[in-house]
Order: structure tokens, then sequence, then C-alpha cells
């Protein structure tokens, strides 16, 4: 059986630009209590967009969290009164340049629900034609393209190690098996 938790109290622990962090007391299934901590983020955007040669597009950027340079989809924060369309168009304008005649929404995620409450929404970006990139002034980016094969094995070595990514090279894996 599963058992909801009820939240007790919630009070906010951090205010800020891209997310607030709440702590909930809630009632433990044996009655007792216990403690949450939530990242509460607005939902966000991932795009998985192909070439008219079947390429992926991608970009490399540098995440501090992870002291690294990633490789990974375009991706974004949806803006307050923004719908997830009109999102991954401008955030895959903004950070390759690529505009996508098609557009398909493939499925909706949460990232990492242990903790957080952001939910990605993965569109396929089909039909794209190349144009002039306008990253943030805070967003240094590198675009890069590559065949699904090629992907499929960075994964398997570990080249590829953002999830947004890793899910949506499977996805287009498996919807070309079908």
């Amino acid at each position: 059986m599963v058992f909801y938790e009820n939240t007790i109290d919630s009070k906010k622990a951090f205010e800020g630009r891209i997310i607030n962090v709440r702590i909930d007391k809630i009632r433990t299934k044996d009655g007792g209590e216990s403690f949450r901590e939530v990242v509460e983020h607005p939902g966000g955007v991932a795009i998985a967009a192909l070439t008219n040669d079947n390429e992926l597009v991608l970009i490399r950027q540098f995440r501090k969290p992870a002291e690294q340079v990633i490789l990974e989809i375009p991706a974004g924060k949806i803006e307050k009164g923004e719908m997830p369309e009109a999102t991954a168009a401008r955030e895959l304008k903004e950070e390759t340049g690529y505009t996508a005649s098609k557009m398909t929404h493939l499925f909706t995620f949460y990232s990492s629900p242990g903790y957080s409450s952001e939910k990605i929404h993965l569109y396929l970006a089909e039909e794209i034609d190349l144009g002039e990139a306008s990253p943030d002034e805070n967003e240094h980016v590198e675009t890069v393209t590559y065949d699904l094969d090629t992907l499929s094995k960075m994964i398997e070595n570990g080249e590829i190690i953002d999830g947004k990514t890793i899910v949506a090279i499977q996805a287009i894996l498996l919807m070309r098996k079908k």
C-alpha cells in the first residue's frame, strides 16, 4: 500500500532567482513526524533537435554544480506565464541558433522527484534551420552535432552524463525502432 504524506507545516528556507527551497513537516505512516526538504522549480524544457542529416544538436557548457564541461541537449527554464512549447522554441534559438518548423512534445518527466518539483517537458524539434544564436550574457556554449549511433556509444562509455540528454537520446532511439 502506498502512503500519502500529509503536510503539517511548510516554511520557506531560501528564495532565489531560479529556485526556492522549502522545508515541509509531514505526518509519517506510523503517525510520527518528519521533514522533507523540497527544491521548488518552475519547470523546464529540453529539446532534442534533429538536423536534416539525422544528427542531434547538442551544446557543450561548463556546469558549476558538476565542476566540468557537460555535453547536453539545449534546455531552459520556463518563464512565468510562458507555455512550454514557446520556451522550447526560444531556448533552441537562443542557445544554438536553430529554429524548428516542426516541434513535437514527446513527454514530461520529473528530473529528480526525491527532492525537486522540477518537471522537464521534452520536445523533438525537426525540420530545423540554422540561424544566429543569442545565448544569455552569462551563458557560454558551443554547439555540436552527432549521429545517434555515436551518441549511444558516448552514453555507454560515460561521455554523456546529463540525465535529460540520456533520456532524450534513448527516447529517439526507441522511436526509430518502431
